[in-house]
């Protein structure tokens, strides 16, 4: 490994790295031990729980197009109880910075599930608040839509825990800046931009997945699409914490989102292409900062004059 200091603050949150995986896509503990080591992210961002179990949507769940992936996977889980008993003490054992997911039908499950992760998971560096999913029953009518339900959400979970608080934002509104400023004024620390976009793929006039509405689009398609909604995000807060998402699997594409405002970024449709990319992609980040012959990431990037902000008003560059 190249000797780069490639760390960046979220908040009062330090991480080694800029790197982690995107809830949903890497399992929720060290399923893919045999591929990658979890400790070597920034973090692991655990599969979105709820406080109850869920079987999620029929199969096929997952459809590969020319370019990207639609899924309806519909955030099946163990329920959070099953996980701090199975999952949570596996996490712990690997050494790895983890945050967990969450989801809800209604407010007072968003509150639960803080609340019993905060009691149960002391060691997870934040919680994510998926408002945002596509793939529920709720359809299009998802919280992370309307500014009023996730200022509630945000609040009611605020009342739970002292815990970093950050929200998943949807792709699928003109009302994102309204949200997340909803968001930050009831109390989350931080945003996460962007979840899959609405999409639909036929054969043969029929659905390639088992719902017939179709599902979320991710990969390299939406990368313009979060790379926007990042930097206009940025704009407007300058100095809230921001991960961003979508479509990145290469360098290239970890530091057009980190020029673009974040501070860090999320690895989601290259794990299902390959199971170690996230990892991978730390290794190169490092010897690309090397190369260009700067010994860490915040002067690297401060050679784009990109301002990396640690979310207390302070700059890493």
């Amino acid at each position: 490994m190249v000797d780069v200091d490639l760390g960046v603050c979220l908040g009062g949150l330090r991480l080694h790295n800029p790197i982690m995986t995107a809830a949903g896509t890497a399992g929720y503990g060290v399923e893919f031990a045999n591929a990658l080591d979890l400790s070597r992210l920034g973090a692991h961002v655990v599969k979105s729980l709820a406080i109850f179990a869920h079987p999620g949507n029929p199969a096929p769940r997952l459809a590969p197009l020319p370019v990207g992936m639609l899924n309806s996977v519909g955030l099946p889980g163990p329920g959070i109880e099953r996980w701090l008993n199975e999952y949570y003490p596996q996490l712990i054992s690997s050494g790895a910075t983890f945050a967990v997911s969450i989801w809800g039908r209604t407010i007072e499950d968003y509150a639960e599930a803080t609340r019993t992760l905060t009691q149960g998971a002391p060691q997870a560096a934040f919680i994510e608040l998926n408002v945002s999913c596509p793939n529920t029953e709720a359809g299009d009518r998802l919280f992370a839509h309307d500014p009023i339900a996730v200022s509630e959400i945000v609040s009611r979970c605020r009342q739970e825990t002292d815990r970093a608080l950050y929200v998943k934002l949807s792709p699928n509104t003109d009302r994102v800046s309204a949200v997340a400023k909803a968001a930050i004024e009831a109390g989350a620390d931080g945003l996460v931009a962007i979840n899959t976009v609405f999409g639909q793929w036929l054969y043969e006039g029929k659905s390639v997945l088992g719902t017939a509405r179709g599902g979320g689009l991710s990969g390299s398609q939406i990368h313009a699409i979060a790379l926007r909604i990042v930097s206009d995000l940025r704009s407007q807060f300058p100095s809230i914490p921001i991960i961003g998402v979508g479509g990145i699997s290469t360098v290239d594409g970890i530091v057009r989102m980190l020029t673009a405002g974040a501070n860090a970024v999320q690895i989601g449709t290259a794990s299902f292409v390959d199971p170690r990319r996230s990892q991978l992609l730390v290794q190169e980040l490092a010897l690309r900062v090397s190369t260009q012959g700067f010994n860490s990431l915040s002067s690297f990037l401060a050679g784009f004059g990109a301002v990396v902000r640690s979310g207390e008003d302070s700059e890493l560059a």
